[in-house]
């Protein structure tokens, strides 16, 4: 029996994954969450073979969730599972130790091999992240300014670009309106950046929002 936990909030999306994987492996036990708090909760109360990972869900970032689930079961495979472009993401989720980053809008059949791959220990990198680690790693001091934001920064960027207020974006990420506004001057200071329209501005013009 394969145990699944999958965390992401959209129930049509779990319901699509249950089958395809289903489909492949036939008897398989899901855990099913939709928001972070209900992710940690769920992560011990069962012995779970891998983790889908929704990055946007309430309650928390998922690179924060991907975080914490890698401090308390370090060796627990978790597969990305993302509407965010590769770009964005895939970097940031394989250096906070994910297994593999994955695309929804990717075929069913590449959904199964990177489950397969995951499962039997590999990593599994779909070709467009695959490019996206090489440029990394070729040019890593050389990034556009928001690859070089630390990644509480990048979602104060984020958050801020889509209009949303320092509480609004506290409540997200679960912390102080005083702790984001501390975030906010030092992506500012990075990025050589004063107003809120310039980071907004930046954000649209790199596709971030």
């Amino acid at each position: 029996m394969l145990n699944i936990l999958l965390a992401d909030d959209h129930p049509v999306v779990r319901e699509g994954i249950k089958q395809i994987v289903s489909n492949a492996y036939g008897q398989v036990a899901f855990g099913e969450v939709n928001n972070a708090k209900e992710l940690l909760v769920k992560l011990t109360s069962a012995r779970w073979d891998i983790v889908l990972l929704d990055l946007s869900m309430p309650g928390s970032n998922g690179v924060e969730a991907l975080k914490r689930i890698k401090h308390e079961q370090p060796e627990l495979p978790v597969l990305i599972l993302s509407m965010f472009p590769v770009d964005q993401y895939a970097v940031r989720t394989i250096r906070a130790g994910a297994s593999g980053y994955l695309n929804k809008e990717s075929a069913p059949e590449e959904l199964v091999q990177a489950i397969k791959t995951v499962l039997r220990g590999g990593e599994y990198i779909s070709p467009a992240a695959a490019d996206e680690l090489v440029l990394y790693a070729r040019h890593e001091g050389d990034q556009p300014l928001h690859k070089q934001l630390s990644d509480r920064e990048y979602q104060v960027l984020c958050g801020i670009a889509s209009g949303k207020e320092v509480k609004e974006i506290s409540s997200e990420l679960a912390l102080s309106p005083k702790t984001i506004s501390t975030f906010r001057a030092r992506l500012m200071e990075k990025m050589n950046m004063k107003t809120n329209a310039e980071l907004t501005y930046y954000a649209i013009h790199n596709g971030l929002v």
